[in-house]
């Protein structure tokens, strides 16, 4: 049996925004820097043999603020990047709904066989990217005996290990939160993922007391 930790990235003043990423190299913002501490201080005892961390630097730089007090080194795979959107990507998303508003309505639908329009990059379906994200992590854990790793990735990757999990299709909405530096508690049989526990973001409680305590002194 294996314990993964899925993490989701820190914020970006992309993600503040609503301007999609995709795999477009976004860094964290202040903020996410903050949130990517917090989430290494709260993991600072929890044994680990690996951190692995999609090779996009908001996830990256998340995966540091873990591996780096611990002298662990990150362990970087395509594997664990978002999905790629082709076109949409850095735009916002009321602009996409006006410039493509046929891919828009197939992508809010979860067409899980449209690809959007090509831009900077080549967009990938849904299904592509789901098959993507379920072998990777499937891959990692089979491949290692890891007791319990971390990996870093991003809201879509996520969603994909939530919905294979649970036995979900895309037809079913998206009734499940995914934040910003969340610890998402999974397990690895052998031969199917169950979830432990979603979204722990009871780590960055302490940033809420800080920026109380920074008012106070004020």
């Amino acid at each position: 049996m294996t314990e993964i930790l899925l993490i989701r990235h820190g914020e970006t003043a992309w993600n503040a925004k609503r301007r999609l990423q995709g795999h477009l190299d976004i860094p964290l913002n202040e903020e996410g820097e903050r949130q990517a501490a917090a989430l290494g201080r709260a993991l600072r005892d929890k044994p680990l043999d690996a951190v692995f961390s999609s090779d996009l630097q908001r996830a990256r730089q998340t995966a540091e603020a873990i591996a780096a007090p611990r002298g662990m080194q990150v362990h970087l795979d395509r594997g664990l990047r978002e999905r790629c959107y082709g076109a949409f990507e850095g735009m916002l998303y009321g602009e996409v709904s006006q410039r493509y508003p046929e891919a828009y309505t197939a992508w809010q639908a979860r067409d899980i066989d449209a690809r959007f329009p090509e831009g900077v990059h080549i967009a990938e379906t849904l299904r592509e990217f789901s098959q993507r994200v379920v072998a990777t992590i499937t891959r990692i854990v089979t491949e290692n005996k890891f007791r319990r790793v971390a990996m870093v990735a991003h809201g879509g990757v996520l969603e994909c290990a939530y919905r294979a999990a649970q036995g979900l299709g895309f037809s079913h909405a998206r009734d499940f939160d995914i934040f910003n530096a969340s610890v998402n508690r999974f397990t690895w049989d052998g031969s199917k993922l169950k979830i432990e526990h979603w979204g722990d973001i009871t780590h960055l409680q302490e940033l809420d007391e800080e920026a109380l305590d920074e008012l106070d002194q004020t």
